[in-house]
């Protein structure tokens, strides 16, 4: 992994203009080291105009190089469109799994009490995404059908996944599929994550159906959680659990493929939300998710680039605490405001931690 260059994936409308904020963070005078941003453009119009092809060159590149940074990009709907790039890339780059975590935002009231971290493992592909469907008959008698397919290696990797992280962090293992309904297709994943407990015998494990997951995390409130979860299972998961934190704001959105001992080989950050064309151009949308994403990758480098990625996820949640908010969180900062502000500490922090 070249932990000097990250490949930077540009989106579409305001993914694309929070892109650009957090490579402000990443910039030389500010980190305090020199990187490179090979980029490749993955807006809607050049995706169509290369017929993906774009899509196949920026997936090369983070598997040659290690790390991209990618931003928010729109989803054409039209069955005969392009579709979506996120497949491509999770297919391309070997990626198991995609972790987003829930977490607290200073002086942000989250969600029926919620407040220790959440994180969802969910396999990035397979199940419900990428299954073959058709449909036979018409009028009423008109049938749909959807063959899934889950492998094996994936589900074993979203386990030690859960299992290796609930281990760094003091978290329980909680949740799983719907085991008992669908024992030979989704009780392939639980038998992974029994495999895996067993691995790990120190981690607090506690495995729940995916109904009765939904159901009790609310409940669960005090443990901080990491839940293994099918590709569809997942996705609805983080939609659920990102916001009861208040905000999806702080959170990113992690792409990991390993090699053979589950070591990570290649990464892909971004932020957890999408496009948001509304903010578009206004100067007024919250930056701090993909600002964070850059700091994610940093945290998977040398001691330099730890360091930086720890001083920017302090600098983000401090300028928070102390009222520099955008208006999602209740506050009156712009973009620019905020990242400009995130800047200004992390200078300040790295220049201290550089005297002590």
């Amino acid at each position: 992994m070249d932990a000097k260059t990250i490949v930077v994936l540009e989106g579409d409308e305001t993914g694309q203009e929070l892109l650009e904020e957090a490579l402000r963070v990443l910039a030389a005078d500010v980190i305090g080291y020199e990187l490179e941003f090979p980029r490749f453009d993955l807006s809607l119009e050049s995706r169509r105009a290369t017929k993906n092809g774009i899509v196949y060159d920026a997936a090369r590149a983070i598997r040659d190089r290690g790390l991209g940074l990618k931003a928010a990009t729109i989803t054409p709907e039209g069955r005969d469109d392009i579709g979506s790039p996120n497949r491509i890339l999770r297919e391309e780059l070997g990626g198991r799994v995609i972790v987003r975590t829930g977490r607290r935002i200073p002086g942000v009231i989250p969600l029926g009490g919620v407040h220790a971290p959440i994180s969802i493992v969910r396999m990035a592909v397979g199940d419900a995404y990428g299954a073959e469907e058709w449909r036979e008959g018409e009028g009423d008698d008109e049938v749909a059908f959807r063959t899934e397919r889950i492998e094996r290696r994936i589900c074993r990797a979203v386990a030690e996944f859960s299992f290796r992280q609930a281990e760094q962090v003091g978290a329980k293992v909680f949740g799983g599929p719907k085991y008992t309904v669908s024992p030979t297709y989704e009780g392939l994943l639980k038998e992974e994550m029994d495999a895996a407990a067993d691995r790990h015998p120190d981690v607090p494990y506690e495995p729940q159906l995916i109904d009765a997951t939904f159901a009790l995390l609310i409940a669960s409130t005090g443990d901080p959680l990491v839940i293994p979860a099918l590709n569809r299972d997942g996705d609805i998961l983080s939609d659920l659990v990102l916001p009861l934190f208040g905000s999806i704001a702080g959170s990113e959105s992690l792409l990991v493929a390993f090699d053979e001992d589950y070591e990570t080989r290649a990464l892909m950050a971004e932020a957890a939300h999408g496009t948001a064309p509304s903010l578009r151009g206004k100067n007024v949308a919250n930056p701090m998710a993909m600002i964070l994403a850059g700091a994610a990758l940093l945290a998977n480098g040398p001691g330099e680039a730890q360091q930086a990625g720890r001083a920017i996820r302090e600098a983000c949640l401090e300028a928070v605490a102390q009222g520099m908010r955008t208006a999602d969180l209740g506050g009156h900062a712009g973009t620019t405001e905020f990242t400009d502000e995130v800047i200004r500490r992390m200078k300040s922090k790295l220049e201290v931690w550089a005297a002590l």
